[in-house]
């Protein structure tokens, strides 16, 4: 697969999409969007590829979206092209995916970060949500998804001020699963990825449907969602296999296709 804005590998099972705008940060554009949301269509189709990887340069993830190329849009034009709707096709994605964030990921950065599944820290990342110094304010979930990683007083703090928190209180806070050295950032999300791409791919994909779950409904119904997905596991032949591979002291082969 070949596009102009993003780089897209396969190791094994899984597939590894890199943002790759170097001149620009990774700015994202509107020409990114549609390469990211098609490298994403063809990998969901591969029935082979069972985790994804979303990392970008050592110096940037993603510094933002391109405001060259947002400045002179009016209201109309915003809203009946629906501009930036297109970018939630990452948190529409199925499989699992990895976030692998080092250097800067800011404004649409740090959002496109937070649809992945979870992040993995380079120790020179830094995040933030600058918008309001441009004079407008998050747009594709920064001040919703952050506060729900973050709490209300931090995300209120760094929406307001535009301030930028490293990898140690990005940590700290919840926003980052874990800080790894800059050096070896990519080589350890594909040994994460490849864990991952290991197990059941249906059940690692219910495991992500019930664990969001979680922050769209409450408790109660989604322990009683939770519930119905780990019974309807038991008409898998995965769980089957799964289980015998434990009693019979084994490594699991669960299918892959």
């Amino acid at each position: 697969m070949e596009f102009e804005t993003v780089q897209v590998e396969t190791h094994g099972r899984v597939g590894l999409i890199r943002l790759h705008r170097p001149q620009a940060l990774n700015a994202i554009s509107v020409q990114l969007i549609k390469d990211l949301s098609a490298a994403l269509d063809a990998l969901e189709a591969d029935r082979t590829i069972g985790c994804l990887i979303l990392t970008g340069s050592e110096r940037a993830f993603a510094a933002g979206a391109d405001i060259k190329e947002m400045q002179n849009f009016t209201y109309p034009d915003t809203y009946l092209d629906d501009f930036i709707t297109s970018w939630e096709r990452l948190s529409r994605t199925r499989k699992p995916i990895i976030a692998a964030v080092s250097g800067v990921a800011l404004g649409g950065g740090c959002e496109l970060a937070m649809m992945c599944d979870f992040i993995l820290a380079a120790d020179t990342a830094r995040f933030g949500q600058p918008e309001i110094r441009l004079g407008v304010m998050p747009g594709s979930g920064g001040t919703q998804r952050l506060t729900r990683f973050v709490g209300k007083s931090k995300a209120m703090e760094m929406c307001l001020t535009g301030r930028m928190m490293d990898a140690v209180e990005a940590e700290r806070c919840g926003l980052v699963s874990r800080i790894i050295p800059a050096a070896d950032l990519v080589e350890e999300a594909l040994k994460v990825a490849a864990n991952i791409a290991a197990m059941s791919l249906p059940v690692a994909m219910m495991t992500k449907e019930s664990v969001n779950r979680a922050y769209e409904t409450s408790l109660a119904e989604g322990i009683r969602f939770e519930r119905r997905v780990f019974q309807s596991q038991f008409a898998l032949a995965d769980q089957k296999e799964g289980m015998a591979a434990f009693i019979a002291k084994r490594p699991a082969e669960f299918n892959k296709e």
